[in-house]
């Protein structure tokens, strides 16, 4: 079993030599502790203008090196590493001697002995020499990816890991910037299908100017985790959204719905309050009815064998069984009988002093009929396009047979 270590390197003079030296001086060890049988290391110069390439070059033929004569991004430089390589561990680590390249040993034999397909070196150990700006952004993006996935996780960005290469596949596409690393560990977790392995590493101050600019690629380190949140688990995000959607609706409500418990009245002033609890409450069912779809486009292209989510589950009883119907039902009854009587009156009279609560609450009542069966009309087309699938996989099964 092969390890190829990918050093991708911008700009990196100062310290790529010391990094690639500290990699030779750890094969050894990698290859008595680690369960493999040899080390390749790959230096990728990503567009460097200083003598990081120079410096690089003076290591052959004991590392290869990979020239870009300009800069296509720190992702790139990893994955060309890897494209070029055989083996069937694939590693990386940053350039710039924060990270101990002996620390491979262990992360491979885990890797091995925990059947993982991604072990990451943890920097948030008690004496990371990370900078606090830095510590503060890493333990905000873990927060979320352990809130999104349910699993929790320590350092998503960790610019020291091994990955196997069987399982890169299911984790592509991946940025070519920055955010590789925190798209990675954010696609293995949310998408649920690679086991991945934290390990505490030390790490050392870098040498030299860091690379990362901690506004712009913070916001790319978001948008890199986000959106690996909407692709495996959207209908996760979408679901708490309108569980918040409606119980802030419910709350504007509970004011009115005592008053009128207790006196049969209203104040005027509430209207407003009626006004915006239809506006979230409708919000909030729209959101279960997206999560709903979302759930089913994502179990019917990705993960057919993935247990039901909350958004299936409820979306099932809203929308397939007859629960949904009888919901439908009497909040149609219902909406008929609070504006019949104003019906009658305009009918007859040609005006109405029924109070305005009637009105808008009829109102939200026939959205939420209208969702219902648009639920269940949704639904409809998504069974027939899943049995459609089914149908034209068992075909593809047989001809193959």
């Amino acid at each position: 079993m092969k390890l190829a270590i990918a050093i991708p390197a911008l700009n990196e003079e100062e310290s790529i030599g010391q990094t690639i030296s500290a990699c030779l001086k750890a094969r050894d060890g990698i290859v008595a502790e680690g369960g493999v049988t040899d080390v390749e290391i790959v230096v990728v110069s990503d567009g460097s203008t200083d003598r990081t390439l120079e410096i690089a070059r003076g290591f052959e033929p004991d590392v290869r090196v990979i020239e870009f004569r300009e800069n296509r991004g720190y992702g790139t430089a990893i994955q060309e590493a890897w494209a070029s390589s055989d083996a069937d561990l694939l590693a990386f680590l940053d350039a710039d001697g924060t990270c101990d390249p002996a620390q491979f040993a262990k992360m491979c034999a885990v890797l091995i002995r925990e059947k993982a397909d991604i072990v990451l070196g943890s920097r948030m150990g008690p004496g990371s020499q990370m900078p606090f700006i830095r510590r503060v952004g890493n333990v905000g993006f873990a927060a979320l990816v352990t809130a999104l996935s349910l699993t929790h996780v320590g350092d998503t960005a960790s610019g020291m890991r091994v990955v196997r290469r069987s399982g890169l596949t299911g984790l592509l596409p991946l940025p070519t910037g920055m955010s590789f690393t925190p798209a990675m560990s954010s696609r293995a977790l949310l998408g649920g299908r690679h086991k991945l392995v934290e390990v505490p590493m030390p790490y050392s101050e870098r040498a030299g100017k860091s690379k990362l600019r901690v506004l712009k690629d913070g916001v790319r380190f978001l948008h890199s985790i986000l959106e690996a949140a909407l692709l495996y688990r959207g209908d996760r995000l979408l679901l708490a959204a309108s569980g918040l959607c409606l119980a802030l609706a419910a709350a504007l409500m509970m004011r009115p719905v005592l008053r009128y418990a207790g006196t049969a009245s209203l104040e005027e002033w509430m209207v407003y309050r009626f006004i915006v609890s239809n506006m979230l409450g409708c919000i909030g069912l729209v959101g279960v009815l997206g999560a709903y779809v979302a759930a089913r486009v994502i179990r019917l292209s990705l993960y057919p064998e993935r247990p039901p989510s909350h958004a299936l589950r409820l979306g099932d009883w809203l929308f397939r069984r007859p629960s949904g119907l009888v919901l439908s039902a009497l909040a149609a009854t219902l909406a008929t009988l609070l504006v019949y009587p104003a019906a009658v009156d305009l009918l007859t009279t040609g005006h109405t002093l029924a109070h305005w609560s009637r009105f808008i609450t009829a109102a939200f009542l026939g959205l939420v009929v209208a969702i219902l069966l648009g639920g269940r009309y949704a639904r409809g087309v998504l069974d027939l396009l899943d049995a459609e699938v089914e149908y034209r996989g068992k075909g593809t099964k047989d001809r193959r047979e």
